[in-house]
């Protein structure tokens, strides 16, 4: 039996979720989400906390369970607090700016690097070097993460690059005379 699985999702105060067969659609004061269960599995409302369970004794169903209520307890934490991943940039004369929908960062290149910001994710600049990225889908935003991540990941011999907050780069010796 699954540990995670067997654990209700509660619901916050302002979240309402709605089952129908296998969509869950979760609103709150952040938006709305929602998603298709795995088919061996299903969800009821009761008492304000989400129940998933199995629908069937299979192997497949009880590998997704889990899965499948960690997924609904994102979506209900998305919809009522929302996620957010902290970037750090360091280099000298690396920097980012935001302009409309498009983050705009010197990284190095000879060219400026251009990232059109999805519709529904917010890409805040603190400092030219520190950037937050935020939504309610907790994907979206590790992916957004990821790719700005990707545009120039930190290099091991001088730390260059953009990095998430916290991250530790192993770094190596360069050349000896």
């Amino acid at each position: 039996m699954s540990r995670i699985g067997k654990n209700p999702v509660a619901l916050p105060a302002g979240v309402t979720v709605e089952v129908s067969g296998q969509t869950v659609k979760a609103k709150g004061k952040l938006g709305e989400l929602s998603m298709r269960l795995h088919p061996e599995i299903g969800a009821k409302v009761e008492d304000g906390k989400v129940v998933v369970s199995t629908l069937t004794n299979s192997t497949m169903a009880k590998c997704n369970w889990a899965t499948n209520r960690t997924l609904v307890n994102n979506m209900v934490k998305g919809v009522s607090e929302g996620f957010s991943k902290k970037l750090e940039i360091q280099g000298v004369g690396f920097r980012a700016q935001i302009q409309g929908q498009t983050l705009v960062m010197q990284l190095g290149f000879s060219h400026e690097v251009r990232y059109e910001v999805p519709a529904d994710i917010k890409i805040a600049v603190e400092k030219q070097t520190q950037l937050t990225v935020s939504g309610i889908d907790k994907e979206k935003v590790g992916q957004v993460a990821a790719e700005i991540y990707g545009k120039r990941p930190p290099e091991p011999y001088k730390g260059k690059g953009i990095r998430f907050e916290g991250q530790y780069i192993r770094r190596k010796e360069g050349k000896k005379k």
